[in-house]
């Protein structure tokens, strides 16, 4: 593992990177954790204006030029800047099921699914994790193996106290 292709890339990679890493472990915690609290909704705006730095940086990375700089990763921005302001508006209206569903997909679908891209072969994050030791990607993967598992078992167990 080096950090020295993140440290070499644009200053908008950097900014993106740093927006996302918080997002992605604030995120999970709130997944996992009650729901509607005080603490809930404070960390929930952190996390909603992390989600909304990392979309709107990543309209200043043009690192894959599909489409005059864009590629159809930016459609994934536009769909998180909407989700934002909908998780918002929706939390406001009480419209609490909207509200999970809508923070669901940008988790899931903004964060762990885009993020899996960018370990492709390539990419910087790729670089990040996987150059300079050859016991990283193994540690890597068995993280990100164990942090959904532990957020899958949460779920599950909260259903089923539900039911």
């Amino acid at each position: 593992m080096t950090f020295e292709p993140l440290l070499d890339a644009p200053i908008a990679i950097q900014i993106h990177i740093a927006a996302v890493i918080p997002a992605a472990l604030l995120g999970a915690y709130l997944l996992a954790r009650p729901k509607g609290t005080p603490r809930h909704r404070l960390l929930g705006k952190i996390w909603l204006a992390l989600m909304v730095v990392t979309a709107l940086s990543s309209f200043f990375i043009h690192q894959i030029n599909m489409f005059f700089g864009f590629s159809p990763i930016h459609l994934l921005s536009i769909f998180v800047l909407s989700g934002c302001w909908g998780a918002i508006v929706n939390a406001r209206k009480h419209n609490i099921e909207a509200h999970k569903r809508i923070v669901r997909s940008l988790y899931f679908g903004g964060i762990v699914g885009a993020g899996a891209f960018t370990f492709f072969p390539g990419r910087i994050m790729n670089k990040v994790a996987f150059d300079g030791d050859d016991i990283a990607p193994l540690l890597v993967a068995a993280c990100i193996a164990v942090a959904l598992l532990w957020l899958m078992s949460k779920e599950i167990w909260r259903r089923r106290r539900l039911t």
